[in-house]
């Protein structure tokens, strides 16, 4: 079935909360994506911006076309099902030999989305490697509740509120997931993940994609956005995110602008910078 899961991986993922790793782009596709990527950080003068790193579907058509890859989403579609909503993608960047680091976290922890069946797509445009600051995930941690968290607004942490798991990371059950340009993992939103420093000479780029079925929906009482990637969108639980149209176009900004503000009314609640 095309590059569906088997029933063995299906099964390891509910198990584990993790699977890696699967082959999604071509050598081809990776640099294309990766040179239209740091041409507009050219032009900006530097890596992309925080305002600039969630939602890039909504002004580079090139990253819509990979949340909408089938070799991405066939495989996605054996755990979500056929309708398909993509409710984020960002991406994650760590420069050569920075201090930047992803503290041990939850993702259901703050984004409101329910039932929990949210899917991560963590796709690698440069290598990955235990050296430039791979993820690793702590081995069915996905399963029963969310541990508790307190936000740190560290400086070098990449979650916006900087925020941390409050309980033992348990050494024995950690796995590194490390990935070659063009490589995928997919991974649980309740599993716990974090991930080192590059101490590389190279950008260590991942493209995250964020999955769900179309009858999960936003409990915090805003109304949330997402994109129609496959199937239908059956419960109209998401306002739908239009297509990009032209690479970094003002307009296409203006538009992303409009709906990363809508976003962070959401996932930046009771916080100072809601």
């Amino acid at each position: 079935m095309a590059d569906h899961l088997t029933k063995a991986e299906v099964e390891r993922y509910n198990r584990d909360g993790y699977l890696f790793p699967f082959d999604v782009l071509t050598p081809a596709e990776v640099a294309a994506a990766r040179k239209k990527l740091e041409a507009f950080e050219a032009k900006l003068g530097g890596p992309l911006p925080r305002s600039l790193i969630a939602m890039p579907n909504l002004y580079a058509p090139f990253v819509d076309e990979i949340i909408r890859s089938p070799k991405i989403l066939d495989r996605v579609e054996s755990l979500l099902g056929p309708d398909i909503l993509c409710w984020e993608c960002a991406f994650l960047t760590k420069e050569p030999h920075a201090k930047s680091f992803f503290s041990w976290h939850q993702d259901a922890k703050y984004w409101g989305l329910e039932p929990y069946e949210v899917l991560t797509a963590w796709v690698a445009l440069s290598p990955a490697t235990k050296a430039s600051g791979c993820m690793s995930v702590m081995t069915g941690s996905h399963i029963g509740e969310l541990s508790p968290h307190r936000d740190t607004f560290g400086k070098d942490n990449m979650l916006s509120r900087g925020q941390e798991m409050e309980v033992a990371v348990d050494p024995a059950r950690c796995v590194d997931m490390p990935l070659a340009p063009g490589q995928m993992s997919l991974h649980h939103v309740k599993i716990a993940h974090g991930s080192g420093p590059n101490e590389t000479d190279d950008r260590r780029i991942g493209l995250v994609i964020r999955y769900v079925p179309a009858h999960v929906r936003q409990t915090t009482g805003m109304r949330d956005t997402a994109a129609l990637v496959r199937g239908e969108n059956r419960y109209g639980n998401f306002d739908l995110q239009p297509r990009a149209v032209g690479d970094f176009t003002d307009e296409a900004l203006a538009v992303h602008k409009e709906f990363i503000e809508r976003r962070k009314s959401i996932t930046m609640r009771n916080t100072k910078a809601a």
